[in-house]
């Protein structure tokens, strides 16, 4: 299958679907990586690669919306904090696993993460 076509195909799926791909592609790249790198910094490009769950995604958006929209329960804004506690941890998780990789490669951050092909990243909107 070319390129072109796989874009075509992944251009067809529905949000979850498109993110559990790049998931995937994601560990695909670390693993290919992995080959040629050692251990540890394998471990801390799957760990930067890794992605948050689609379901907790489409959980928090769905929750954020009915905040905005004045409709939310006292039990779902509860869920809402524990979510967004979630999605900080993650990303504070992520952040680290970059710093780290930063050090044991000898540069900064950003150099890392340009040459990583990196862009900051929302989790969530």
């Amino acid at each position: 299958m070319s390129l072109d076509e796989l874009l075509k195909a992944a251009n067809q799926l529905d949000e979850a679907d498109l993110e559990r791909l790049l998931q995937q592609v994601a560990i695909l790249r670390a693993h290919r990586k992995a080959n040629v790198l050692p251990l540890k910094e394998a471990q801390l490009l799957q760990k930067i690669n890794q992605g948050i769950d689609p379901e907790l995604r489409t959980q928090y958006q769905t929750l954020r919306a009915k905040k905005e929209a004045e409709t939310l329960t006292d039990a779902e804004y509860n869920t809402l904090i524990q979510l967004s506690n979630n999605i900080e941890q993650f990303g504070a998780q992520r952040l680290e696993a970059l710093a780290n990789l930063a050090q044991l490669r000898a540069c900064s951050l950003s150099e890392l993460m340009v040459s990583l092909g990196i862009q900051p990243v929302t989790y969530v909107e």
